[in-house]
């Protein structure tokens, strides 16, 4: 069996759901009416009160986000409608400690969830930008203050940014990072956001405050707000079986802008989209660069399939295709997720089933794969983690 009990599992993808009063302890009182706040509404089934977010006057109601951790496969589809209708582990830092516990996982980093995966809601709804911004602090706060400082052995805390005021972004970094901050969630793509592209200078100076803080930038699927879809008709299974093309695109947009090359120690993690793409489209790109490179305004001295080896990670759940060429993705790139409370999710036997795909793959190559890499990629070390650095 590859995975020893001295491997300690870690978690590049999981999420937390906020509680409500997130922001309701944390912002002015100026901002407590617009700011994001929970509000009991009747049932229309007539059961007992639904609980949804407010934010800027504008009705949330998703508070759970697919937060179905301990349901089966058949209870599936329903958002939490109230808090009750979620297990604590999903919103109080303390009950997730015992439920990765049961789990057999160490630790975490957690993404955002009424802020979207990158907190672009702040930004995607506009309005009141004093409020937005109190909002993003409010948050980082909350997940730096609250949540990680439970255990900060076992919570990987990972920030968000104003996206709309790149001045203001270097500033979050550098006022994050002297709190302990450990990575920053980025969207996948900019321009969905109306925001520039990795491929201008807009975001210059956010990516040399990450790359000197040693921040990776965390890029989960659908933190752009463009999930793949390819008819209004389709059901939503389409979409969740094509949840790695966003990835795909995000890797190629990276590998071919100037990102790389300008800043030659920035890490990029890829969350939830697995990696058996990897192999194919690292090919498909090195192919096109051998051949196309000459008259467009690319890189042409630097295979990308070079970059993406000492630049990019990507993680997986179940990708036993990936982990069967994971040569061919590289060793060092791999890591793992648990994506608990989300329907991807193995809870509370993820160790059982990582211990599954992963028997056949050497001891050594496994505990890079479920520790040491996301150890390296966060700088998230204790002195017995130091001890078996692979």
């Amino acid at each position: 069996m590859p995975l020893q009990p001295s491997m300690k599992l870690i978690s590049v993808d999981d999420h937390l759901i906020e509680h409500p009063r997130v922001w309701a302890d944390r912002l002015p009182a100026k901002f407590q009416e617009p700011g994001p706040r929970i509000v009991d509404e009747p049932s229309p089934s007539g059961g007992p009160p639904i609980q949804v977010w407010y934010y800027q006057g504008k009705r949330f109601p998703a508070i759970g986000l697919n937060a179905v951790a301990g349901k089966r496969p058949e209870e599936y589809g329903v958002e939490p409608v109230r808090y009750a209708d979620m297990i604590p582990g999903c919103y109080d830092p303390r009950a997730r400690l015992v439920d990765m516990d049961l789990d057999g996982v160490w630790a975490g980093a957690n993404f955002p969830s009424f802020p979207r995966f990158a907190g672009a809601l702040f930004t995607a709804e506009g309005g009141d930008m004093e409020l937005a911004h109190a909002c993003v602090l409010a948050y980082n706060d909350f997940v730096l203050d609250e949540w990680c400082a439970t255990d900060p052995r076992r919570f990987i805390p990972l920030v968000v940014l104003p996206w709309w005021d790149a001045d203001a972004c270097v500033a979050e970094i550098h006022r994050t990072v002297a709190k302990g901050a450990k990575g920053i969630s980025f969207p996948e793509n900019m321009v969905p956001l109306g925001l520039p592209s990795l491929y201008t200078d807009h975001w210059e100076g956010v990516l040399s405050a990450a790359e000197e803080a040693n921040l990776p930038l965390c890029m989960h699927f659908g933190s752009s707000g463009s999930p793949p879809a390819t008819a209004p008709e389709a059901p939503y299974a389409v979409t969740i079986s094509l949840y790695g093309t966003n990835l795909m695109s995000a890797t190629a947009h990276l590998l071919f802008s100037p990102v790389f090359h300008r800043h030659p120690n920035l890490k990029v993690a890829l969350s939830e989209g697995g990696i058996g793409w990897v192999p194919y489209l690292l090919e498909r790109i090195d192919g096109t660069w051998e051949r196309h490179r000459w008259y467009q305004n690319v890189v042409k001295d630097v295979r990308p399939s070079e970059l993406f080896r000492k630049h990019i990670y990507g993680c997986f759940i179940d990708d036993v295709f990936g982990l069967k060429n994971r040569h061919d993705i590289g060793i060092d790139n791999i890591t793992w997720e648990c994506d608990y409370p989300h329907s991807d999710s193995y809870w509370p036997h993820s160790r059982k089933y990582a211990e599954k795909v992963l028997a056949d793959v050497p001891d050594d190559e496994a505990r890079k794969i479920v520790e040491t890499n996301a150890r390296r990629l966060f700088n998230f070390w204790d002195d017995e983690a130091r001890g078996v650095d692979a």
